[in-house]
């Protein structure tokens, strides 16, 4: 029977040749008795082929094509070394190499294995292997799976399961990862019909090897039965899938680890719009899309930079991480722009650069696939009887040379924009107004037109008033300045804006891009004012209904972190920035000065809650001297409330809340006058009693005698930095406690999304450090820390903890092992050295470059030194911390604990063994010394300590 007649390779290479001749060797030598005279002994019968000594060859094979798959590996891997902005050519490469290892190894299976069932073959059943998927548009990332389709007859021949079977083994043993399907044509028309996902596999089916007929025969068959008679429903489809994805990868393109083939603005959106454009409009090459008028040679262009920027970057990745890893994780993303070439530059690392080209590109992509589908949106969901209505019975209205129709705004002449440039402007205010979309046609005028936005109409008077009404609309301004933001507007309109757009600070605090935090800054302080977080964020609400300058407010959200990514303090360029911005919009000097003071301070009110003690009436003095007004203090509590929700999911919590809440009442009180000596006494007499009430009313058998006895155990600072629900809880700790060495108890907090760790007993040195100690053998992460000391003498330390990421939410075993694991390190009974667990964030963290930091300061508060610790963030730092300044003799007051993604910003109010500030300059600097190597070698700081802690507990 003659062999399914094959095409030759679309890319011939050189291996071709050689593998095909390397193949005729082995089937010589284990065939031919003239050739191989050792099989003369064994008589092989001709008849059988190379099938009778299967076992001999295919290790020799494998060995082979294993070989040869690797050198062409590393061929493709030179293509993109020797050009890393070559990845569309690498992975043409990569789909060329695996065409012709497919197609050798056929024939040879076909031509030598097969042979010896000759008799039993049909030579009238064609088959046929086919590319579907990525690899069916000639394009293989190094780790992609190799997707295939083994195209069959209705009636499939005796021999066809053996042929599919052997070549699936190879490839499989060869490591390769194999998506596969046996089908006829007439299967793959019913499951097309009945599944989107092969619906679009089959669109790229592309010819391997075999019976070309079959394979044309599936092609003519999808069109005529699949692709031309319900195009509306594949588009629906695709749009409905592409959102699926997004909302399962992150709503926002501009993550700062984004997933470069699933993400927003990543290959898939690229391969959405060509799969929408072939299933359409039946294009086999993206170019037929500028003949058909649908893309501009200018948008065919920018496709194909984003295409070989984004395969660039997936090639890159698959072979530095060694597997189809997509996401762009901060662990590779340093060795990724090294291999891309990207250099550093004044105030950016190489990484925040290459970064910033992603984002750039993700955002051409979203600029891209918008266009496309919204022009695709409009032709398949208007109804169709719509479509067949005369204009002039559509409800149209004209404004400013604009035509309000349906759900978009489109220009009503080309030249809109050129007439009068203030309509850049003007339409996204009249697209907010009416609450409509823009027209893809006026969208591409808009990006031709952005010349047009020079200094004259950033002076232009009405262009500044409508962008002000932009941005304090009540109306969703988020929405639409991220339209002008994408547009490229905004980013023309404000060239500081411009300067941040898409970019990335390389740091696991920041969970997005500059400009994106900005835009979202603003999105959350609508919401608040419309009062969506009144129950999380109530003074906030509070102050933004009634104190608060609209203006002023919006315009500091938006440049708080305008000035990012400069050689200077973003917050002082910043500042600048809002002074020269404020009077360009209108702004009174007044409000021009309390802009620029938001922007330069934005950060204070932050660092003072979480990383100085409220309870020490210096620190509440020092912060109320920097903001010196109440309208300053309510303007930065709404700025700083909005800035740390902004910065991503997670950062926010009901403890960071409570601590600005805190600061706010205590600065109110100092900044109207009262000052702690007048009004703490009686704030502290109202705590007392609120909590009295609640105590009273938890009970009725309790003596208010007893209840003001346990109430004089505490002192004045507890009941200002306490809410009552704490002082509740730790009420009836210090009572089961009071017959007990010790008590720890573990409780879940969903509120605030952490478990509260309170651990009380008879104080002593050393307690604090085995109890950080406890929590990092248990895997947990500290993220604040309160040492509470009762008149009495009696400690309550309480501890707030969050699992790692890669951890769920703990269940009751898992906080009753938390429970005993405290416990049993406490009585000296577990030591923590090497017991401490790592995590998948800390190995992460070793991706970042931080300069550690440990400073000592006098003046800070009345009664302590205050010793600040800043440095890359790891499981038990904070023990080795806190066990390095025990053993220097150093007592620790309090301890506020602060993380900012990867770095870990520790603050202790320490005093000497005799109680009081450390002044010894060889004391400070032993501190100092001893601090820097815990920071610098977790090795030491990790290392278990044989002998049992001191004062044990038991």
């Amino acid at each position: 029977m003659p062999k399914p007649k094959t095409k030759s390779a679309r890319f011939p290479i050189i291996a071709k040749p050689a593998l095909r001749d390397w193949l005729d060797q082995l089937a010589r030598h284990y065939c031919d008795p003239n050739h191989n005279p050792k099989k003369q002994k064994k008589k092989p019968h001709q008849a059988q082929g190379l099938a009778a000594h299967v076992q001999e060859w295919r290790p020799e094979l494998l060995e082979h094509i294993k070989a040869l798959h690797q050198e062409n590996r590393e061929a493709a891997k030179k293509v993109l070394t020797a050009s890393p902005m070559r990845g569309v050519a690498c992975a043409h490469a990569l789909s060329r190499s695996m065409d012709i290892l497919i197609q050798s190894l056929s024939d040879f299976v076909y031509d030598h294995v097969i042979a010896a069932q000759s008799d039993s073959r049909d030579a009238t059943a064609p088959i046929a292997v086919l590319a579907v998927g990525g690899y069916g548009r000639h394009k293989l990332a190094p780790g992609s799976d190799i997707d295939l389709l083994f195209l069959l007859p209705s009636t499939a021949p005796v021999w066809a399961n053996e042929f599919i079977e052997f070549i699936l083994y190879l490839l499989w043993d060869m490591g390769l990862k194999v998506g596969h399907a046996t089908r006829s044509i007439q299967d793959c028309v019913q499951m097309a019909n009945e599944d989107m996902t092969i619906r679009t596999a089959l669109l790229e089916a592309r010819y391997i090897w075999g019976d070309e007929k079959i394979g044309d025969n599936l092609r003519l068959a999808y069109k005529r039965k699949i692709q031309r008679i319900n195009a509306r429903a594949f588009v629906t489809a695709k749009l409905e899938e592409r959102d699926i994805r997004h909302a399962r990868t992150g709503e926002s393109r501009y993550l700062v680890e984004p997933n470069i083939k699933e993400g927003k603005g990543g290959l898939r959106d690229l391969d959405t719009l060509f799969w929408i454009a072939k299933y359409c409009y039946e294009v086999d090459d993206i170019v037929e899309l500028v003949t058909r008028g649908l893309l501009t040679r200018e948008e065919l262009n920018l496709f194909r930079r984003c295409e070989n920027f984004l395969w660039s970057t997936r090639c890159h990745l698959h072979f530095l991480t060694g597997r189809a890893e997509e996401r762009l994780n901060f662990d590779i993303q340093m060795a990724v722009s090294n291999a891309m070439g990207v250099s550093a530059s004044a105030g950016q690392k190489k990484v925040e650069r290459f970064m910033r080209r992603y984002f750039l590109v993700a955002k051409d992509v979203g600029d891209l696939t918008r266009i496309f589908c919204a022009m695709l949106e409009d032709e398949q969901t208007k109804p169709s009887r719509l479509r067949r209505l005369p204009a002039l019975f559509r409800r149209q209205k004209q404004v400013h040379g604009f035509t309000l129709s349906g759900q978009r705004i489109k220009m009503v002449r080309s030249d809109v924009f050129r007439r009068n440039p203030v309509n850049l402007i003007r339409m996204f205010k009249l697209a907010a107004d009416y609450k409509l979309l823009i027209h893809p046609n006026t969208l591409r005028e808009v990006t031709r037109s952005l010349n047009l936005i020079d200094d004259k109409l950033r002076k232009n008077p009405e262009a500044n008033a409508l962008f002000l009404d932009i941005l304090t609309s009540r109306n969703h301004p988020e929405r639409i300045l991220r339209r002008m933001n994408e547009a490229g507007v905004l980013g023309k309109f404000l060239p500081d804006f411009g300067r941040i757009v898409a970019l990335m600070q390389f740091n696991m605090y920041h969970h997005y891009t500059a400009d994106e935090h900005l835009l979202r800054a603003i999105g959350l302080l609508s919401s608040l004012e419309r009062g969506v977080f009144e129950d999380d964020h109530p003074l906030a609400h509070e102050l933004i209904k009634k104190n608060i300058n609209r203006k002023v407010i919006y315009l500091a959200t938006l440049l708080h972190d305008i000035a990012k990514g400069r050689p200077e303090d973003h917050s002082v360029a910043g500042a600048r920035i809002a002074r020269r911005l404020g009077p360009r919009l209108g702004f009174t000097k007044a409000e021009t000065d309390l802009t620029e003071w938001l922007v330069r301070e934005h950060l204070i009110m932050s660092d003072v809650a979480q990383r100085r003690d409220l309870s020490d009436p210096k620190t509440i003095r020092d912060f109320a001297d920097k903001v010196q007004t109440l309208e300053r203090l309510r303007h930065l509590l709404v700025l700083t409330v909005i800035d740390i929700r902004a910065v991503g999911p997670g950062v926010w919590n009901g403890w960071k809340g409570q601590l600005l809440r805190e600061l706010f009442y205590e600065s109110e009180a100092f900044l109207m006058g009262s000052a702690s000596h007048t009004n703490r006494p009686a704030r502290v007499a109202a705590a007392k009693q609120a909590f009295l009430e609640a105590y009273m009313a938890q009970d009725s058998k309790l003596s208010q005698a007893a209840a003001q006895k346990y109430i004089e155990r505490h002192y004045d600072a507890y009941w200002l930095s306490t809410e009552i629900d704490a002082q509740l809880v730790h009420a009836e700790l210090l009572t089961q406690a009071k017959d007990k060495v010790m008590l720890v108890d573990a409780r879940r907090d969903m509120f605030q999304d952490v478990t509260t760790l309170s651990f009380v007993c008879a104080d002593h040195p050393g307690l604090f450090s085995r109890l950080t100690g406890a929590c990092a053998v248990a895997g947990l992460d500290i993220v604040d820390a309160r040492i509470i000391t009762t008149r009495d003498g009696i400690a309550l330390d309480v501890l707030r903890l969050q699992e790692p990421q890669d951890h769920n939410a703990p269940d009751d075993n898992r906080m009753a092992r938390l429970e005993n694991t405290v416990e049993r390190v406490m009585s000296g009974e577990l030591l923590p050295g090497d017991q401490i667990l790592t995590s998948r964030a800390a190995n992460k963290i070793k991706a970042f470059d931080l300069n550690p930091s440990v400073t000592l300061d006098n003046e800070a508060s009345q009664h302590s030194t205050v010793i600040e610790v800043i440095g890359l963030d790891r499981p038990g730092l904070l023990h080795a911390l806190t066990r390095t300044l025990f053993h220097l003799g150093v007592t620790i007051v309090s301890a506020r604990v602060a993380t900012f993604g990867e770095r870990a910003v520790d603050v202790f109010y320490a005093q000497d063994l005799t109680g009081s500030k450390i002044t010894s300059p060889s004391k400070r600097t032993a501190i100092r010394k001893k601090l820097e190597q815990a920071l610098a070698d977790p090795e030491t700081a990790a290392r278990p300590q044989h002998q049992k802690p001191p004062n044990k507990v038991a």
